[in-house]
């Protein structure tokens, strides 16, 4: 474990080098959504096929998780952060150059599996790092440029593809990465380096350390609210260009609605500092709650009076809350398990994908047995509930 750096500065430095990690992470994860349609054309495959490649991207990313925290403990989160990072780069190089449909898919799930070494572990990095009363405004603050880099994904696909096809979009994405991974290794040598074990973890030890983890009375409110979270929030994604396409232009209200969430959670980074210093963290996260509730309301509003419109600023709503609920949470879990903090965080962000995954399942039941509205409805009503029940929690090291 790295020593605590309670200086300005140092956390500032900390914020930029993985803050570019983050970025270029988000990146690589979101620039090939809108090419399927050129994918599919170059590869003559059937556009279904193609789709799959954004699933061999996050996958491999939430199933990795498990094993990189464990790692991460082990050998030191910076190291591994360093490795994944560069990595990346050679995996996003190998999509560009990728002489096929199958190599591509190949060279993609790769990318995923090295890209979840990334964020989850600079979480727990900043744990070990920054002092609580900092933390989580710098970790706000990394969030945000993954979240611009979430955002620059569909942008600088739009921007280039028409000039350098999909192949040079990949290779502004392993630019990108390798520009970080330089960065981060510059910093690095100015760093004494970590302690390493004896011997590798093993399986025994790594259950051990989970099952200790998951016994701790803080952590299963946060792994559970965390999960359920992202199952209210992301179910209704999918769903959005039906939702909002009532008079033909869904696929364009989808695509506003995406990036009107995203930008909702960049707002959410801006205020941040200003929410902790008026509000503290549990008012923050029932505020956070009564925002995703507002916004699904206006989204049912907008299905069933047909004002689609009024879904934008809904998704604004669901941005800005989900974004101050999860920073919460994350900031939280950094405090479950001091001395295995890339267990503790990689558990979150395996839980957190799982929510995600189920979601939409979860939200087609609803809506075909009751209705978009209610089905909207149930969503916020969700994340509200979680958000108080979650605020009510005890903090501190080992109780959250």
């Amino acid at each position: 474990m790295e020593s605590i750096q309670p200086d300005p500065a140092a956390i500032r430095r900390m914020v930029a080098v993985f803050g570019m990690s983050g970025f270029a992470g988000a990146l690589a994860g979101r620039a090939l959504d809108p090419l399927m349609g050129e994918l599919a054309q170059d590869f003559a495959t059937p556009h279904e096929t193609v789709a799959l490649l954004a699933s061999a991207f996050t996958l491999p990313y939430a199933l990795v998780q498990p094993v990189l925290g464990p790692v991460g403990d082990a050998f030191g989160k910076r190291r591994v952060v360093l490795l994944c990072i560069g990595l990346l780069a050679v995996m996003l190089a190998a999509c560009a150059l990728a002489p096929g449909l199958d190599s591509l898919f190949a060279a993609r799930i790769a990318a995923g599996l090295a890209a979840g070494g990334i964020f989850p572990l600079t979480l727990a990095l900043f744990g070990d790092t920054v002092p609580m009363a900092q933390r989580q405004l710098a970790i706000s603050r990394v969030l945000a440029c993954a979240i611009l880099g979430q955002l620059a994904g569909g942008a600088v696909s739009g921007a280039l593809a028409p000039f350098i096809g999909w192949r040079g979009v990949m290779g502004v994405c392993a630019g990108a990465a390798a520009l970080s991974c330089a960065v981060m290794a510059w910093d690095a040598r100015r760093r004494p380096a970590p302690v390493l074990p004896a011997a590798p973890p093993s399986i025994p030890m790594v259950l051990r350390r989970y099952g200790e983890i998951l016994r701790t009375p803080a952590a299963r409110p946060l792994y559970l609210g965390v999960l359920l979270e992202g199952m209210f929030v992301f179910g209704m994604f999918p769903f959005l260009a039906v939702l909002l396409g009532q008079d033909g232009h869904g696929l364009l209200r989808a695509g506003l609605a995406v990036t009107a969430f995203g930008l909702g959670g960049f707002g959410y980074t801006l205020l941040a500092p200003l929410l902790l210093r008026r509000l503290g963290q549990a008012q923050m996260m029932r505020l956070a709650g009564a925002s995703v509730a507002l916004g699904m309301a206006a989204l049912a509003l907008g299905w069933s009076a047909g004002q689609p419109d009024l879904g934008i600023g809904g998704a604004l709503l669901v941005g800005l809350g989900f974004f101050m609920l999860h920073n919460s949470i994350q900031t939280r879990v950094t405090e479950v398990a001091p001395l295995a903090r890339g267990s503790a965080v990689a558990l979150h962000a395996f839980c957190y994908f799982l929510g995600q995954a189920v979601g939409p399942v979860l939200f087609g039941l609803a809506q075909a047995a009751a209705g978009p509205s209610p089905a909207l409805l149930l969503c916020g009503a969700g994340v509200l509930g979680v958000s108080v029940w979650l605020a009510g929690q005890r903090r501190g090291r080992g109780d959250g």
